[in-house]
């Protein structure tokens, strides 16, 4: 079966088994690896790519359901030469040790990013105004779904608030 998959703005015509996760789509036939198997049960995060802007865990969805989405991936986030500010951000404030999660961090973020600025509540928002304070209890709220094994939340939550600071 035939899918037509948009990744970073680029068109992949996907032959493979209708049960290929959307995670083995982009790893093993596409070669786009910077989406990681963590848990491959929708746990971790370190799979987290965006589907018409919003985050989801690939692992958790086949490839053969985003046929004419829009998915962008950790590799069209940014590039060597240009990096997003999330991604300078991460650098800056020493936002990874292994960088196992990295990119699924990121990839998260951005969207995290966008839905504050939507005006989406989280479960610890102060108020329901559309009006978030990024609070670092807000950014870990909304990073929640985002494990990182060597425990660099602090920095990672340092990152984001920089991000969101120099967008403001």
């Amino acid at each position: 079966m035939q899918t037509d998959l948009t990744i970073n703005g680029h068109t992949y015509a996907l032959n493979a088994d209708q049960r290929t996760t959307l995670l083995d789509a982009l790893r093993q036939h596409l070669g786009l690896t910077g989406a990681k198997k963590g848990c491959d049960h929708g746990q971790c995060g370190a799979c987290t790519v965006l589907v018409n802007g919003r985050r989801i865990n690939s692992c958790l969805t086949l490839a053969c359901m985003h046929d004419g989405d829009e998915i962008v991936t950790i590799e069209g986030i940014g590039s060597e030469e240009d990096l997003s500010a999330l991604q300078q951000a991460f650098m800056s404030e020493d936002g990874f040790q292994c960088g196992y999660c990295t990119p699924g961090q990121i990839c998260s973020a951005t969207a995290m990013l966008e839905e504050v600025k939507a005006g989406w509540p989280s479960h610890v928002s102060d108020s329901l105004d559309g009006k978030p304070r990024l609070s670092d209890e807000e950014i870990s709220e909304r990073m929640s779904g985002n494990l990182c094994r060597c425990a660099c939340y602090p920095n990672i939550v340092a990152a984001i608030r920089s991000a969101s600071e120099a967008s403001s």
